[in-house]
């Protein structure tokens, strides 16, 4: 039998059920094994549960050590994780676990994203469900799928059942930080149609890598570059020089973890490979100095090919245009909370067959600037004659100013740690705007143990954290 990664690490029950996660493939859209092993786990702890066509599932966990009678808690996260790794790795994340380690202090996985965003909050619950001599009134535990790809599950779900109104969302990454709302959002997609045609001439494939990437909502405001943004003005600038056929074209692999890299192939005439390295180096240079960018790498290479099936002037040039003209990264601050970003959009993925696709998320904390970006993008897809799709809108967790919950966790918290927690509103999207609405009502806050450049291969979680986050937790659901 292999040995466990994590033995020795406490808490023990909640490391090794994360272990457990781990070791099964759990992207968005790919949640099937998942889902099934959480009914197991719930079968044979005798549970009552509930599991949906989607996948999300429902755990139902009766009181313990005299808080049988107790109103429900409902604690809350979601079972899907971006799925990111480095160029060099081979592990197929469709079908392999993680190759988890750490260091005493983190956890992380080789070459991948850990998924601790949300695979912490699986195994919390799991760990508080096994173990009948922890003290915890009932609880109602929802897990979610697909919630890293539009909180398709969170809107999908069936909570009519729950007789619970206070919820602990255990999807946040700041240990210390309590979240109390949120911005709203939408996947929005513009589809280009282009035209292709066979072309002579030399080909040279061009190159943005080295980006730090990260959350399109938690670090959107961090000046990183956007690699899909960067080739569209790569592109425009070697266009001025000289004509192109745009080839090939792919950036980013979700929507919402802004693109580190974008490749593209295309013919080139009348201008050697040396000028447009030059074009690469000016432009490296000016990346690295406007953003925080120091790894940035701007590049072109000679393909072993003399033409092929191209796009025709006319659809190179709309594509360049489309990119160029799509706004991106932060729209608006709130003016009410420092620091705040209101509105922003990551043009996260960029795919080139028979049609260009584009697909953005738009997050905001006022719905009416939501829908004004969003609008923004149908009006540019009509401009450049394409077709616009959207899918996977939340609204915004708006702030409750009374809440029993958030005045109970703050006193557990300084009782425990003696210092105040701080008290926030976040960019980035949860699901409980969504539940709030379903659940009339709804008290929530939302925790998490401390992570590091979550939905990027360097993704990695503090165990001294995720073992004060716990306790933290067995204290809220006593004292609530």
């Amino acid at each position: 039998m292999e040995a466990k990664k994590l033995a020795g690490l406490e808490p023990a029950s909640v490391f090794g059920f994360f272990e457990e996660i781990c070791a099964i493939p759990h992207g968005s859209r790919n949640t099937k094994k998942i889902s099934d092993f959480l009914v197991n786990f719930a079968k044979e702890q005798g549970l009552t549960y509930i599991q949906d066509e989607m996948g999300n599932v429902i755990l139902f966990g009766e009181g313990t050590c005299g808080m049988e009678n107790h109103e429900p808690v409902v604690l809350q996260g979601h079972m899907d994780m971006v799925c990111e790794k480095d160029a060099d790795v081979t592990l197929d994340m469709a079908v392999e676990g993680l190759d988890l380690t750490h260091d005493g202090r983190y956890i992380f996985a080789k070459g991948t994203t850990l998924g601790g965003d949300d695979g912490i909050a699986l195994a919390y619950a799991m760990a508080l469900l096994s173990d009948k001599s922890i003290a915890h009134p009932p609880l109602e535990i929802i897990i979610t799928v697909d919630e890293e790809i539009g909180m398709l599950g969170a809107d999908a779900i069936d909570v009519s059942m729950l007789k619970g109104r206070t919820l602990i969302n255990l999807d946040s990454e700041d240990e210390g930080i309590f979240t109390v709302a949120c911005a709203g959002g939408a996947t929005a997609t513009i589809s280009l149609p282009v035209e292709r045609r066979a072309v002579y001439g030399p080909c040279i494939r061009l190159s943005v890598s080295g980006l730090q990437g990260g959350h399109s909502g938690a670090e959107i405001h961090k000046n990183r570059a956007n690699a899909n943004k960067l080739m569209g003005e790569f592109m425009a600038r070697i266009q001025k020089l000289m004509p192109l056929r745009l080839t090939s074209l792919a950036g980013g692999t979700k929507d919402n973890a802004i693109p580190r890299s974008c490749q593209a192939t295309l013919v080139a005439m009348g201008i050697h490979l040396e000028r447009i390295n030059d074009i690469a180096q000016e432009f490296q240079a000016e990346v690295r100095e406007q953003y925080d960018e120091p790894e940035a790498l701007i590049q072109a290479f000679d393909v072993d090919a003399l033409g092929g099936n191209s796009l025709t002037d006319e659809s190179t040039a709309k594509v360049i245009g489309l990119l160029c003209a799509a706004p991106n990264g932060v729209q608006a601050w709130s003016q009410d909370m420092e620091g705040l970003v209101q509105t922003s959009l990551n043009l996260g993925v960029l795919k080139l067959g028979e049609r260009l696709t584009a697909t953005f998320s738009v997050r905001s904390s006022v719905n009416a600037e939501k829908e004004a970006l969003l609008e923004k993008l149908r009006e540019l897809t009509a401009f450049y004659e394409g077709a616009y799709s959207q899918m996977g809108e939340y609204p915004a967790w708006e702030y409750k100013k009374d809440s029993h919950l958030r005045e109970v966790m703050v006193q557990v918290y300084k009782e425990m740690f003696g210092k105040e927690p701080k008290v926030l509103a976040i960019h980035a999207g949860l699901e409980c705007g969504l539940l709030a609405e379903k659940m009339p009502g709804l008290d929530c806050v939302s925790i998490g143990p401390q992570m590091h450049d979550i939905h990027t291969s360097r993704e990695k979680l503090d165990i001294a954290s995720t073992a004060r986050t716990w306790r933290f937790l067995l204290e809220v659901l006593k004292a609530v």
